[in-house]
């Protein structure tokens, strides 16, 4: 339910970018709006791919959980995500049907982009970005520098179009559910590598440079765990 949630929410902040890029054609302009969504998500509690790389992966190192729990977690995270997103578009696509030609941009910027060196890059740097912003408003106890922490991320992410497999796909959605010239085979040969390099982008940029500065916390908590933490759950 929070990863349902957590689509709907971050589209927030996609029908934010979209107003603003409507009246401004500003990617920049747009990309601050984009932070609304981020903070919807921090404020409702609820759960975005790729968000709390962090958190999990600790505990599967720290054998408090086994790697079924957590591709339990992501794989449902991710599809949760994907459903509340295609609906919540289509409510956003029958309510402001004079933002097509903005969907159309967004949707073709990413589905044309090929597989390529700079699209690797873009992926991989949406997943960092995202996984940071998480780092950050673990680091502090301030909501305040919470939501300062979310509109920036949201900043980076949308205002210069980094590739992120869910946040983008709702865009990709989007222009599908107006008419566009884009259909679901175009979204899943972007979605495919994106997924792959935003997970290494928040797990080799982030998340494994903190495990290894805490190893020896993870080392202490690996010897009280149990062998099995699938089985023991």
């Amino acid at each position: 339910m929070t990863g349902t949630f957590g689509g709907m929410e971050v589209g927030i902040g996609v029908m934010a970018y979209l107003a603003v890029m409507h009246e401004t054609h500003n990617h920049l302009l747009a990309g601050l709006a984009f932070g609304i969504g981020l903070v919807a998500l921090l404020l409702a509690k609820s759960e975005l791919f790729t968000e709390d790389f962090l958190v999990p992966i600790a505990a599967v190192a720290a054998k408090e959980a086994g790697g079924g729990q957590l591709a339990k977690l992501w794989g449902g995270t991710l599809l949760t995500n994907l459903v509340g997103g295609w609906v919540f578009m289509w409510i956003v696509v029958q309510a402001f049907p004079q933002w097509t030609p903005e969907l159309e941009t967004a949707a073709r910027h990413f589905v044309e982009a090929g597989f390529s060196w700079q699209s690797l890059c873009l992926a991989v740097l949406g997943g960092s970005t995202i996984t940071l912003m998480t780092r950050m408003q673990q680091g502090t106890e301030s909501d305040l520098a919470k939501m300062v922490a979310a509109v920036a991320c949201g900043f980076l992410l949308a205002g210069l179009q980094l590739f992120h497999s869910i946040l983008d796909s709702l865009l990709i959605f989007g222009a599908i559910h107006a008419g566009v010239p884009v259909d679901y085979l175009d979204w899943l040969g972007w979605f495919g590598y994106t997924l792959l390099f935003n997970i290494i982008g928040g797990l080799l940029l982030v998340t494994s440079l903190r495990l290894l500065r805490n190893k020896e916390l993870i080392r202490e908590r690996r010897d009280d765990a149990p062998e099995d933490p699938d089985a023991a759950r």
